[in-house]
């Protein structure tokens, strides 16, 4: 093969690489848009808008599938190995993860048609802060991935503790609405499957920034991540008095 001809396969397979991840990275900001939407309707407490962001999940899921076909094609068609490869398979296992945080911010929305035919409630406000956090997660996850930035991902991957340590005073502060009212028991439960599926988006997250470190050093990413999720604990949760 001619110096020209290795040339030309190299910048063709360097112009894929960066379509298939200007592709991921809208697919990233539409799944981070879902979820902003899910917690506007939340506050506007308006069905039809929580449908329409049910529904529009379905441009994520398509998204997902028509990376997927452009990764099987660019194994196909250019045979990549080491870096290259760590690049494919690194772009095939972050559409899943963006695909699933579409899938967790559909459900807030879901659940927040019930929830809107209940009288208002006073904690829903913590479920913002959490949805902040999470979508900060994500953009930031998603600037590390299309600059190939190990140190940025693994920042993201550090601060996860901290939507961690918000999700678990949430669930503590719904517990305490519970026990002392008993008919906001329903809402509040939807409340927290809410908080749940953003807790699961910020894991989502995690697992990208370790994709993202990764393909960039070419070994896993060591160590214990400081997990502060607490709701699964076999300590007894202390509930405190409901703020006014």
């Amino acid at each position: 093969m001619s110096g020209s001809s290795k040339e030309h396969i190299i910048k063709s397979y360097d112009d894929e690489l960066i379509r298939l991840t200007g592709e991921l990275v809208r697919m990233g900001e539409l799944a981070v848009s879902q979820l902003e939407a899910a917690i506007d309707v939340v506050d506007r407490r308006d069905e039809r808008a929580a449908q329409h962001v049910v529904h529009n999940d379905d441009a994520i899921d398509q998204l997902e599938q028509e990376i997927s076909h452009d990764v099987v094609r660019l194994l196909a068609l250019r045979a990549p190995i080491a870096g290259d490869l760590r690049n494919v398979f690194a772009a095939l296992r972050i559409a899943a993860d963006i695909e699933r945080i579409g899938d967790y911010a559909a459900n807030v929305a879901k659940r927040s048609i019930p929830l809107s035919m209940a009288a208002p409630l006073t904690p829903t406000g913590g479920l913002a802060y959490l949805a902040k956090l999470a979508a900060e997660e994500v953009r930031e996850v998603l600037r590390a991935y299309r600059d190939r930035d190990a140190e940025r991902a693994y920042k993201v991957w550090q601060d996860d503790v901290e939507l961690d340590e918000a999700y678990t005073g949430y669930f503590r502060e719904l517990l305490t609405y519970m026990m002392e009212d008993p008919r906001v028991i329903t809402p509040c439960t939807h409340l927290l499957f809410m908080a749940k599926n953003i807790e699961r988006i910020g894991d989502h997250a995690t697992n990208i920034a370790e994709n993202v470190w990764f393909q960039v050093k070419g070994e896993p990413l060591t160590g214990q991540r400081d997990k502060r999720d607490l709701t699964s604990s076999p300590e007894p949760v202390k509930l405190g008095n409901r703020p006014e």
